[in-house]
């Protein structure tokens, strides 16, 4: 993961233009603004759920971008303590923070906290390191653990040379994109007669703009 060239910003809604910090170092990967854009537009006809959760958020970007386009609450958690601050300096720059709960844990360990409370979620990030390539099997988890709302909208970003199925365990592919060395793979959650009759999913290829964005991390 890169320390984000590229200046990064919200793209959209009450916190639109302002710029969000990075990462110090190479253990994160922000994901470009281009590539940002691109996801919520995607994401648009599937999501107008309350609560967010953006697992491996390394700088919040994604959760953030949510937040500032009308999402009630969010959830980030991330295992670096680098991370955590600048999450909480995001947060408070872009005057965020009160719709927020931010905490340092590791993934799986984090699935059981928030178990406790009881609260399923609207729309997940999913964006962790590529090394980490069972994200359906998070998913599955926190379905099992009522982690995830009916109809709820799951995004996996990873390298285009990790393959998810269509379908896997209540969740079906929406859509699916590639930009460069980035891909994009998004899950609506439904239950098994709704996913057998919904339509198959959409791939895409990105323009030779957005495949030239660069393969970093929000």
């Amino acid at each position: 993961m890169h320390d984000g060239v590229e200046k990064l910003r919200v793209i959209s809604g009450q916190a639109k233009g302002h710029r969000l910090k990075a990462v110090p170092g190479n253990n994160t990967r922000p994901t470009t603004d281009k590539v940002k854009e691109s996801l919520f537009s995607m994401i648009g006809p599937y999501f107008d759920g309350e609560r967010v959760l953006d697992l491996f958020a390394g700088t919040g970007g994604l959760g953030i971008e949510a937040l500032s386009r009308g999402a009630g609450s969010a959830v980030f958690i991330d295992s670096q303590t680098q991370s955590i601050e600048v999450i909480r300096s995001n947060l408070a720059s872009t005057k965020l923070a009160e719709q927020a709960e931010v905490y340092r844990n590791d993934a799986r360990r984090a699935l059981k906290l928030l178990e406790r409370a009881g609260k399923p979620f609207d729309l997940i990030f999913l964006d962790p390191p590529y090394a980490l390539r069972d994200c359906d099997e998070l998913l599955k988890e926190m379905a099992s653990r009522g982690l995830v709302a009916n109809d709820a909208v799951a995004v996996i970003e990873h390298h285009p040379d990790v393959a998810y199925t269509e379908v896997f365990g209540g969740f079906q592919r929406k859509r699916y994109a590639t930009y460069g060395e980035i891909a994009l793979s998004i899950y609506r959650f439904q239950t098994e007669d709704e996913a057998e009759h919904s339509p198959t999913s959409i791939r895409e290829e990105a323009t030779e703009d957005e495949s030239s964005a660069d393969p970093n991390r929000t």
